[in-house]
């Protein structure tokens, strides 16, 4: 820890990036201590309870101190980086060097000690010729980066090798987006040995899989002429156990799903629908000028069949305040969609999603679910969600009984659409079916409000035509 007194250094508290957070983790440092900064330039990223983000410095100097590494939970309010800013005092000197017994001084050379003497008498007036820090005569030891002039290659320790690979000291730093650092760091990958295969050299996800198994998929059986093929990074042989942190989102997303579950009376109804109309109806939208470009599928028309149903029964659209005792009927729907990422279950929500048309709330939800796949979906997009879908479908999954998202009173899931033998027109006929759940808030929503907005729903994917009479 070093002493920093000077008026000059500025430290950069970790901020409240949500609505209420107290805390948040830091995930990878972008800079050292030596390297310059910028305002907006980032610094680092952080994993809060809700998101990961992406933290800019708010002014221009030199980075002094990283106060945390990578991997520590840090309280809001904590400074976590001292910078110095232009126009400072020289670096801060070690604590522990300032009681340290001076070296034995060099035999003094006559031309040396002038030129130190002129040096010296130069840096006194710094109100009138500010020193860059770095610059000029330094009384620590304190090493910096270069910052300009040809790159100095200095001998780094050894480093093991990370999947086959030796990192790449000297290499540029690989293009790479936070959340697939997060990967490859998982999965022990080294980004630096890794073949980029995205836009402008950039690492994808399927990079860093690709780089993280390869033994698993490309090595042939061993024989007994040939050295076994190493085992892959996720094998089990000899393991008993593996025991994961609980931190971050999968934190958050724990303590508020034991919340809901133990706060909220749930009640699951369901029913199974053929949606064939509604499938023929996806497939015409793709092909309307009007929808090119946009995400078009299923899910698009189950959210818009829900929201007719939340119009035709607004009192579904609720929550519940237990400090009043009241119940609060929403006249706006802020509709989560619940999304698997490599961080856990996130439910972003489409801001008044009941006003929107069908090309909008494509729109709406394509910038959703590809923000969620990237890790980039802020605090703000995950609050003030009134009803949620989860499609557990996407996983050949039937149905199930989804557990409410804290603070809503009713959530949606949607089974897998398949190929069934259903009665239609009085014969036994292939069509497509699917079993929709809707979990809901028993002290809100009695069964027959429940009911009501479950039929509903598959009455418009039944006949699709109903979005058009019903809304």
């Amino acid at each position: 820890m070093t002493t920093m007194t000077d008026a000059s250094v500025r430290e950069f508290k970790m901020p409240d990036v949500g609505e209420g957070l107290t805390e948040a983790e830091i995930l990878k440092w972008y800079v050292q201590p030596g390297d310059t900064v910028t305002d907006g330039q980032v610094v680092c990223e952080v994993e809060t309870a809700k998101a990961a983000v992406e933290l800019p410095i708010p002014y221009d100097g030199v980075v002094s101190e990283l106060r945390f590494p990578e991997g520590t939970t840090v309280d809001v309010g904590t400074a976590i980086i001292a910078v110095r800013v232009a126009g400072g005092a020289p670096a801060p000197v070690p604590a522990q060097a300032e009681a340290a017994p001076a070296a034995p001084a060099a035999p003094e050379d006559p031309a040396a000690a002038a030129t130190a003497s002129a040096l010296a008498e130069e840096a006194k007036p710094a109100a009138r010729q500010p020193v860059l820090v770095g610059y000029g005569v330094s009384t620590s030891a304190t090493k910096r980066r270069p910052r300009k002039g040809p790159e100095v290659t200095v001998p780094a320790p050894a480093q093991p090798e990370l999947n086959g690979h030796a990192p790449a000291a000297d290499s540029p730093r690989p293009l790479a987006k936070p959340p697939v650092r997060k990967l490859a760091k998982d999965l022990g990958v080294d980004l630096t040995a890794v073949t980029p295969s995205g836009p402008d050299g950039i690492i994808t996800r399927e990079d860093v899989h690709a780089a993280a198994t390869p033994a698993a998929v490309t090595a042939p059986a061993p024989v007994a002429a040939a050295p076994a093929a190493p085992a892959p990074a996720a094998s089990y042989d000899g393991v008993r156990e593996t025991r994961i942190p609980v931190k971050g989102v999968r934190k958050a997303t724990a303590a508020a799903m034991v919340g809901s579950a133990f706060t909220a009376p749930h009640v699951t109804e369901f029913v199974t629908v053929d949606v064939t109309r509604t499938m023929k109806l996806v497939e015409e939208l793709k092909q309307d000028k009007e929808m090119q470009g946009r995400r078009v599928n299923p899910l698009l028309l189950i959210a818009k069949a829900l929201l007719v149903a939340i119009k035709r029964n607004p009192d579904i659209n609720a929550s519940w305040d237990e400090a009043n005792q009241e119940i609060v009927v929403k006249h706006y729907v802020n509709l989560g969609i619940a999304a698997a990422t490599p961080r856990g279950l996130i439910v972003p929500n489409i801001k008044d999603a009941q006003d929107k048309t069908l090309p909008q709330l494509a729109d709406s939800l394509g910038e959703l679910v590809a923000t969620a796949r990237e890790g980039k979906t802020s605090p703000s997009a995950m609050q003030g969600g009134t009803v949620t879908i989860t499609n557990v479908g996407v996983f050949g999954v039937d149905t199930g009984t989804p557990i409410l998202n804290p603070g809503e009173s009713a959530i949606l899931a949607i089974g897998a659409i398949k190929l069934q033998p259903w009665v239609h027109k009085g014969k036994v006929k292939p069509r497509q079916v699917t079993t929709l759940a809707l979990s809901f808030d028993h002290r809100l929503v009695d069964g027959e409000l429940g009911s009501k907005v479950l039929a509903d729903v598959a009455a418009i994917l039944e006949q699709p035509k109903r979005l058009i009479t019903w809304a």
